[in-house]
């Protein structure tokens, strides 16, 4: 995550953070030594930068070729790729002026559309709380209220959870979209969606297959195959998912007729 440009900034470099003095590495579990992008995000992931700087001067050009690293890269590749299916609306190392006119930079911000704005960052555990001084934790603090104020939502992910807990933190964003909400122009005025409808709606938008399945939607957003069975069920209702449907007449799953999340 970025200070404003009045600040020494709290940045990463080669993986680890780094604030005023140099902090020493940090260490993790064997998950993130395993980790192994698939090509379609290492393809995606370049190209998204390549877009970035080739707009981007300044400050923020200097960030994206120099600070923007390996902790920011898993935060999209564990995080954002498979949450989302893509990192169409992904915006790295994204300038904020924030309501006191300084500048501030975010690790990522994600706008799906006009009406929301999210931004999400990943935090070590030494450089955000064990190694800075009083002043930096206030700076930080400030940082985020102010950019609350301004309108934007964000989320924090811990580098530790990135690495360890990714399908936790998968689970957060797709939560967080769906209760802060993404719906189609013009849907949300005729449709009421609850949270968990909203959830499953953008799940479908990363799901590779074509029935989905309770069972398979409540693993992987955290929740009881009860819950998903009731809301795909709902959704079904309203017209945005078909159930499928054995020769016998049992149902199978459903799959989705018309996406009702914008990404």
């Amino acid at each position: 995550m970025g200070m404003n440009d009045r600040t020494r900034p709290l940045r990463r470099q080669n993986g680890n953070m780094t604030g005023k003095g140099t902090a020493g590495p940090e260490t993790h579990s064997a998950p993130s030594e395993r980790f192994e992008p698939d090509p379609a995000f290492e393809r995606a992931y370049s190209q998204m930068m390549e877009q970035a700087l080739a707009k981007s001067r300044g400050e923020r050009k200097r960030r994206l070729q120099e600070k923007h690293s390996h902790a920011e890269k898993m935060l999209a590749a564990r995080v954002l790729w498979p949450a989302l299916g893509s990192l169409e609306g992904v915006h790295p190392e994204f300038e904020i002026q924030d309501l006191r006119s300084g500048n501030r930079f975010a690790d990522y911000a994600y706008q799906p559309s006009r009406r929301l704005g999210l931004l999400i960052e990943a935090d070590g555990f030494g450089p955000h709380w064990r190694d800075i001084s009083r002043w930096q934790f206030d700076s930080d603090l400030e940082r985020q209220n102010l950019l609350l104020t301004a309108g934007w939502k964000m989320l924090r992910f811990s580098y530790d959870g990135i690495m360890d807990k990714p399908l936790r933190c998968q689970q957060t964003l797709l939560l967080a979209l769906a209760k802060w909400g993404q719906l189609t122009a013009g849907a949300e005025e005729k449709i009421q969606f609850s949270a968990y409808e909203r959830a499953i709606l953008h799940y479908s938008l990363s799901f590779g297959e074509e029935k989905m399945t309770p069972s398979q939607v409540a693993k992987d957003l955290g929740i009881s195959s009860r819950t998903a069975s009731t809301y795909m069920q709902s959704l079904a209702d309203k017209g945005y998912m078909l159930p499928v449907l054995s020769n016998t007449g049992r149902r199978m799953g459903f799959t989705v007729l018309t996406p009702g999340v914008r990404r």
